[in-house]
């Protein structure tokens, strides 16, 4: 791009703001502008006045603060109005269902590989956890499309071992508008999915067996406070020297907790990445690289697994996205429920969630 072309770029990209930002001095950045000055109108009120002058040019305006103005060019999936068809999600979604079903089967003792109808032991397991896990992505879904964010269907991730499944995802395709909109999409997964562990869990309590502690063999659980409370209250205190052998569907419940537990860590694009920022913003790279120290140790520690989390940490940065009114500050409600979303992460989380009996 010539110098003249930038210029008028500039100057164009400056008449859009007049009126609602005071331009003291730009400079040209790529396709788009940084403007520097004095915001004349409140940021909810300039941004719409702005969204509306400069979307039909393709731009977009980013409110950085009160003194700062970035106009960018709109993404090219915004621009269209759509975000793909979704068969990559539905293949994902039935791959992801048949792994379920096979590690739930093969819990319950049978051999798939050897009777593939043994497959339907491991239902229990797999209607319990991809329920969960669905639920938790649709809450983010629903929340972005009420306030007009553009987002995928849910990427479920299979896995033939371990879990059956890594997780599910989805992915924002244009911008969050605001952080208020930012902390409702961000905090809609864990309160979602978490409103169906917590009935999943204690239905699948009622089902579990209290046996010898020593006496079966498997992965140990470790026991998040609010697990442990719900233990206590649908099964009563456990004798000395017993111990719960979990249904499947209680072990899916479990789950619930450990991924609601890990998508609510304060880091980047998870979901605490999301209240973080919408609560401290850019501050929030301070709160994201302490997380990562605090799981190396207990990497160190307790668990060798959260050097895994704190190792996808490093790689993957501390820095979130800005929304496009990033001046705005959350209101006192929506502070308490990120202080209580603070809490709920320390009553899913432990530093040890899996043991082997040696351990």
């Amino acid at each position: 791009m010539g110098e003249w072309e930038s210029e008028g770029i500039g100057f164009f990209l400056a008449r859009q703001l007049s009126g609602v930002f005071e331009v003291e001095e730009w400079q040209v950045q790529g396709a788009g502008a940084r403007f520097r000055g004095v915001l004349l109108a409140r940021p909810e009120t300039a941004l719409n006045i702005l969204r509306h002058r400069l979307e039909p040019y393709g731009f977009s305006p980013l409110l950085s603060s009160e003194r700062e103005i970035l106009v960018l060019p709109t993404p090219v999936v915004a621009k269209r109005g759509g975000v793909g068809r979704p068969w990559p999600q539905i293949l994902l979604f039935v791959a992801t269902v048949f792994t379920t079903l096979f590690v739930g089967a093969l819990g319950q003792g049978v051999d798939p590989l050897g009777d593939p109808t043994t497959l339907v032991a491991g239902i229990p397991f797999s209607f319990s956890l991809l329920s969960i896990l669905g639920l938790h992505e649709l809450g983010h879904y629903f929340t972005a499309r009420w306030y007009g964010v553009q987002v995928t269907l849910p990427y479920f991730i299979p896995a033939p071992i371990g879990l059956g499944t890594f997780g599910a995802f989805i992915k924002l395709k244009s911008p969050v508008i605001d952080r208020r909109s930012l902390f409702d999409i961000g905090i809609a997964g864990p309160l979602a999915g978490l409103f169906l562990a917590i009935p999943v869990l204690i239905i699948g309590l009622t089902l579990s067996e209290i046996v010898p502690a020593q006496g079966h063999e498997g992965i140990s659980l470790g026991s998040p406070l609010l697990f442990t409370w719900l233990q206590k209250m649908t099964l009563g205190p456990i004798p000395d020297g017993m111990d719960v052998l979990l249904h499947p569907v209680a072990f899916a419940g479990w789950i619930g907790f450990f991924v609601t537990a890990l998508n609510l860590l304060p880091l980047g694009q998870l979901d605490g990445g999301h209240i973080a920022y919408a609560l401290l913003g850019r501050q929030s790279e301070k709160l994201a690289f302490l997380t990562a120290i605090i799981l190396a140790f207990l990497g160190i520690t307790f668990w060798p697994g959260w050097l895994f989390w704190a190792f996808v940490a490093f790689m993957l940065g501390f820095k979130h996205p800005p929304p496009m009114n990033d001046v705005t500050p959350l209101d006192p409600r929506r502070r308490l429920l990120a202080l209580g979303a603070l809490l709920l992460l320390l009553c899913l989380i432990t530093p040890v969630p899996f043991m082997t009996p040696e351990f």
